[in-house]
Parts: C-alpha cells; sequence; structure tokens
C-alpha cells in the first residue's frame, strides 16, 4: 500500500503539472473578441417622393448581425474545461494516495512532515474546486493554484518523504485527531487564500495603469474587487478554525507534557501567524487602512505558516520536531 501510494502522488503531481499547462494555454490565448457570424452589408432602397415620381435612395433596416467567439476564444474556453478536470482528476488521485499511505501506517496520515504537506496541499485543492464551481468566472486562478500545488507537492518528494511508521507515542491521543484535523484545515484553506490575495495585488496595480511585470499577469484576471473579496471570505472562514486548533493543541500539551504553553519553536510560530492573521482581520475592517495593506498582512501571514511548517522543522529544535526528514 505504501508504494501504491507514492505512485498515486506522483500521478496526482503529473495531473496537476498537466492542468497547469491548460490553464497556461487558456491565459495566454485570453478571451479573444466576438467575430461576425453573418456579414451583411446596408442595404439600400429607392422610394419614390411626390407627385412626379421623383425618388432616392435611402438605407434600409438592417437585422442585428450574429456573432460567435472567435477561435482563438473557443481554443481558450477548452483549454480552461480540461484543466478544470484535470485538477480534479488529480485532487482524486492526490485523495486517494492519502488514503492508501493512511491503511498503510494504520493511522490517519498526519504523522510527519510529508503527510502535513500532503494533506493541506489536498484541502487546498478540493476547497479551489468548490470555489470554481460556485464561481466558474475565477477559473483564470487556477493557473497559479495549480502551480502552488506542483511546487509544494514535487519539493515534499523530492526532500520530504520518508517511509511510513506507526504514529509516536506522544501523538498517540485522540487529541491527534482534533488538533491535526483542524491545524490541516484551516492550514489548506490559508493556502488557498494566498492565491487571490497575490493576483488582488497584481491585478489592482493593473488597473491602476501600471504595465510592467509582474502586473502584466494580471490582466485577464478577474476584477481586483471581486479578487479581494474572495480573499477575505477565505481567510475570515479559516481564521476561527485556526484559533480552535491553537487551542485544541494547547490543552493537548497540558494533557502530554504538563504545559499548556512553554514557548516551543512551533508553538511560538502558531502564535505568531495568529497575530499576523487577527491583525489582517483587523486592517480589513478598518476603513481606514487600504486594502492592498491589509492584502499584505495576509499574504505576510502566509509566510508565517511556511516558516512553521519547514523553517522551524530544518532549523529548529523542539518538542514538536517529531517528524522526520529524509
Amino acid at each position: 500500500m505504501s508504494a501504491l501510494s507514492d505512485q498515486l502522488v506522483t500521478f496526482a503531481i503529473l495531473a496537476y503539472l498537466v492542468a497547469m499547462i491548460s490553464h497556461a494555454v487558456e491565459y495566454a490565448l485570453g478571451n479573444a473578441r466576438a467575430v461576425p457570424a453573418t456579414a451583411a452589408a446596408p442595404a439600400r432602397e429607392l422610394v419614390g417622393a411626390g407627385v412626379g415620381g421623383a425618388g432616392g435612395t435611402v438605407d434600409a433596416p438592417v437585422a442585428p448581425v450574429e456573432t460567435r467567439p472567435g477561435r482563438s476564444a473557443q481554443r481558450a474556453r477548452l483549454a480552461g474545461r480540461i484543466a478544470a478536470w484535470l485538477t480534479a482528476l488529480a485532487a482524486a488521485l492526490h485523495l486517494a494516495g492519502l488514503v492508501t499511505r493512511g491503511v498503510a501506517a494504520g493511522r490517519m496520515p498526519w504523522g510527519n512532515m510529508y503527510e502535513f504537506v500532503l494533506t493541506v496541499t489536498f484541502i487546498g485543492a478540493t476547497a479551489w474546486l468548490v470555489v470554481l464551481w460556485k464561481r466558474p468566472s475565477l477559473r483564470q486562478l487556477g493557473l497559479f493554484l495549480t502551480l502552488v500545488m506542483v511546487l509544494l507537492l514535487a519539493f515534499a518528494e523530492l526532500k520530504l518523504k520518508v517511509a511510513v511508521e506507526p504514529l509516536m507515542p506522544a501523538l498517540q491521543s485522540y487529541w491527534f485527531l482534533i488538533h491535526v484535523s483542524t491545524i490541516v484545515f484551516a492550514s489548506g484553506i490559508f493556502l488557498l487564500g494566498v492565491v487571490p490575495a497575490a493576483a488582488y495585488l497584481m491585478r489592482a496595480g493593473w488597473e491602476q495603469g501600471r504595465r510592467s511585470f509582474p502586473y502584466t499577469l494580471a490582466r485577464r484576471l478577474p476584477a481586483a474587487a471581486g479578487l479581494e473579496r474572495m480573499t477575505f471570505a477565505l481567510h475570515a472562514f479559516a481564521f476561527p478554525i485556526f484559533t480552535f486548533a491553537v487551542i485544541a493543541g494547547a490543552i493537548w500539551a497540558e494533557a502530554a507534557w504538563g504545559r499548556a504553553w512553554g514557548w516551543d519553536p512551533k508553538e511560538t510560530w502558531a502564535f505568531i501567524s495568529w497575530v499576523v492573521y487577527a491583525g489582517y482581520l483587523h486592517a480589513r475592517a478598518t476603513p481606514s487602512i487600504k486594502r492592498n495593506v491589509a492584502t499584505w498582512i495576509a499574504i505576510l501571514g502566509f509566510l508565517t505558516m511556511l516558516m512553521n511548517l519547514f523553517g522551524v522543522n530544518f532549523f529548529f529544535t523542539g518538542l514538536h520536531s517529531y517528524a522526520g526528514v529524509s
């Protein structure tokens, strides 16, 4: 089952990669203008005027000209649909890889850093599919979401993969399910939330007339206001779950180590992330603070999450240093 899990995750990465390429094709082709389906020249009719039969010509009314999408627009839509279906296929393979790894280990697949990254990225991809189902107009964001999926999963496969092992005694508690499931879920939503946040900053710059890199990447993205609202909605949804996860972790620490909080590196960075995300929500609710400033705070929050996930495990030692890295 462990070998099957590795194969499924590899296929998932490839599917995300092909989905990213399909999104890039859609993005490159863009939304071409419609072209006439019928080209009718204005008709001129001879009409009589007066008793003498003198006449003239006038333009007769012309029926509305039907239009159809240009060939580039049709190809772009097809590439976008293929990308969406490939992302769904990748998520299904991703889930199968997680399930088979959990079966091989005889536990939930959250016991080490590699499994944590696999689960967080799966939550992010699944949340994206839900958003895409409700708001198909946001499909262009799929390019950036699949890029994030490919980078994180490739890094996990190359640097974080470890053999399947039983759960360490320190983690054998029902709090493992409560704390880790909520922290994983919140982290996955934050992962998705950083995509429209970065897209908003680029799109807002484009709408303000900036035509240098990276603002040129945003010329085919949805309107900045919609991206900003999506960023806020995702963070407002994830933050209470993240708050509960931190509290649950403190309760678990009290039961396992005899103290609820000891400023362990993981605990410290979790607290930093909580403060930064709380600061984002406060800034977003404050009319005097510009939306782009608040969005930068949200991106800073995600950077602190990455520091907690990767930096702490690689550079610090603490009670949470149970996740082996090959």
